[in-house]
């Protein structure tokens, strides 16, 4: 594959004309296959999309990341205005979510609209991943991402139950790639799986070596100076070309990764577009 232009419509900041979001959601258009990778919480990405003069009604496949209430709130609105996309998913993806900070207890599962939406999918066009899957020739999703380091986690006190009593390692976050002549673009959600974990597990199930770009939510908001520290020896080693952190990579993280890589880190946000084929 030569090249893909990607476009965020959700992200937690947003450039002029559009609306930020606590929430994720970038659109990946090769010429021939338009892709959705999540759709952040459903109050912006459909006025981004109209501002960046994007038809929902393009989306030939829709993937979610993982299943949290900021990736998944508006895929009702993406497979009503596309109801030919194709859907790609873990089947934990619709498992009882909670956050569990200082006692509050909150609810961070997909939304019911959305599950309901995604259970009337027709079986042709709902595709259920948990091994390394291809959306097309080039272009793929890792499935559920090994948990090899020892460094990484999951970013937050995350369980399956109000009470707290059945922890949440995320087994449905995946990642999806592109293959481009200088390597491969990296496309994450949140990347609960941990970043290198992800970019280790895509050197093999791909057999590319080269990270071209990595962009999307990394998780790294409460990350702990130890983990920055290893995440930053590891990514030395692997020497992406560009970086492009978004979402929930959490400011602090964001600043130690420019300050201590060689390659060009850029801020991400809502209306930020790349051409794969000019960098």
């Amino acid at each position: 594959m030569q090249h893909a232009e990607l476009t965020i419509l959700v992200d937690n900041r947003a450039g002029s004309g559009c609306v930020e979001e606590h929430g994720f959601a970038l659109w990946v258009d090769t010429g021939d296959t338009r892709v959705l990778l999540d759709t952040g919480q459903g109050h912006a990405l459909a006025a981004n999309a109209h501002t960046l003069d994007i038809d929902l009604g393009w989306t030939d496949a829709l993937v979610l990341s993982h299943g949290h209430y900021d990736h998944t709130g508006a895929v009702s609105q993406v497979l009503g205005a596309a109801p030919q996309a194709h859907v790609y998913c873990h089947p934990e993806v619709a498992e009882l979510r909670y956050s569990i900070r200082d006692g509050v207890v909150r609810d961070i599962g997909i939304p019911e609209t959305s599950m309901r939406t995604l259970q009337s999918v027709s079986e042709s066009r709902m595709h259920w991943v948990t091994q390394p899957v291809l959306i097309r020739e080039g272009m793929g999703l890792t499935g559920a991402v090994p948990r090899m380091s020892g460094f990484e986690d999951t970013g937050g006190p995350f369980y399956h139950d109000h009470l707290g009593r059945r922890p949440d390692q995320l087994a449905d976050d995946q990642a999806m790639w592109i293959a481009t002549d200088a390597g491969l673009v990296v496309c994450l959600g949140c990347c609960h799986a941990g970043l290198i974990n992800t970019l280790k597990y895509l050197r093999q199930i791909t057999g590319e070596d080269r990270i071209r770009v990595v962009i999307g939510g990394l998780h790294l908001g409460a990350a702990s100076p130890e983990r920055l520290a290893k995440t930053v020896l590891a990514l030395r080693k692997m020497r992406p070309g560009l970086l492009i952190p978004c979402h929930c990579t959490g400011d602090a993280a964001i600043t130690c990764l420019r300050e201590n890589l060689d390659c060009d880190v850029r801020t991400g946000y809502a209306g930020m577009q790349l051409d794969t084929g000019l960098f």
